[in-house]
């Protein structure tokens, strides 16, 4: 860590961005026929109904949310608008600059954010905010990056880890 206790990183945080594949997934993506036709592959995602619920609970409490993904898939925007958040960039492979785009709109300074990420796409975003979180199972080089690892992996309850320390250390 910078010093700082968990607590003071925690505390006056405003937004928390998540990245999607290996943090509110567990990273693996899987792949079906469409069954209209057969040549286009469906992509599904597997999301943990806790992450999902920790999410809603920090909304609840004042917290904003938005996620930046460099991947797109049509089940991401639906999953993240059925829990409120509206602030959702997929496609993405400048995360940096998404970040500067989006803070203005929301009227957030970039250390009133938190951002959770699993991969070296992650690292730049994750050096120009106040929290930078790894899930336990991330990449080694965005585990070094963090200022906080989570104890469950991407996909499986690390992201209501998350929710639930921000919550409890801005309540």
């Amino acid at each position: 860590m910078t010093g700082q206790t968990l607590e003071q990183l925690a505390k006056g945080i405003k937004l928390l961005i998540c990245d999607v594949d290996g943090v509110l997934t567990d990273g693996r993506i899987y792949f079906m026929p469409d069954p209209q036709d057969p040549t286009q592959p469906i992509e599904i995602k597997v999301f943990h109904a806790r992450d999902g619920h920790g999410l809603k609970l920090l909304q609840q409490a004042g917290i904003q949310v938005a996620v930046i993904s460099g991947r797109k898939a049509p089940m991401v925007e639906a999953r993240l608008k059925g829990l409120g958040i509206s602030n959702i960039v997929q496609g993405c492979s400048d995360k940096l600059k998404a970040l500067g785009e989006l803070l203005p709109t929301l009227g957030i300074q970039p250390n009133e954010v938190a951002y959770i990420g699993d991969d070296t796409i992650d690292i730049e975003i994750m050096q120009a905010v106040r929290f930078p979180v790894a899930v336990k199972d991330a990449h080694p080089a965005v585990i070094r990056t963090a200022l906080w690892t989570t104890h469950q992996n991407g996909g499986l309850g690390a992201v209501r880890e998350l929710c639930d320390l921000l919550i409890k250390h801005n309540s």
